[in-house]
């Protein structure tokens, strides 16, 4: 559905505005969307998060400053999701051999198991992306990192060998 539509606006001052509103709205619908696809396994979005990003890490350990510096969402507190996570048995804590100020987390085999659950269901293609072509999915993910970079440039593009 156009956004003019979705949120009952008729006109925009120009389509660079059309585009952030656009982007805000989408967000947040997608969101909105994932969290309630999580809500079955258990999960917020940003427990599904670092879940990901320490099975990324695995075997190897984790430090919050780590899952701070990955998680998609920096707002979010990640010594208390973490918390959440252990309670569920989904991540261990250990303090770490060679700092002690230092806490060692990794990803449990319940945890992988999760998430591998997670993405047998389905769940994470349920999305609107499943709509696009690959050349267009391609071409979005392009634009959004345009939007990112600080000079307006086109990123480089990787290689599809």
């Amino acid at each position: 559905m156009r956004i003019e539509d979705e949120i009952k606006q008729p006109t925009f001052r120009d389509e660079h505005q059309k585009a952030i509103i656009n982007l805000t709205y989408t967000s947040g619908w997608l969101q909105l969307r994932q969290a309630t696809a999580f809500k079955e396994f258990g999960l917020t979005l940003p427990q599904f998060n670092i879940l990901r990003i320490l099975r990324g890490q695995h075997p190897l350990p984790a430090t919050v400053a780590l899952l701070i510096d990955r998680m998609l969402d920096k707002t979010s507190n990640a010594s208390r999701i973490v918390d959440r996570l252990e309670e569920k048995k989904l991540v261990t804590r250990t303090i770490c051999p060679a700092n002690r100020r230092a806490v060692d987390i990794r990803i449990t085999p319940a945890g992988l198991e999760l998430l591998k659950s997670i993405e047998d269901s389905g769940v994470m293609e349920k999305n609107g992306t499943r709509f696009l072509s690959l050349e267009e999915a391609r071409q979005l993910n392009l634009l959004l990192d345009k939007i990112r970079t600080e000079d307006g440039a086109t990123p480089d593009l990787p290689s599809c060998e």
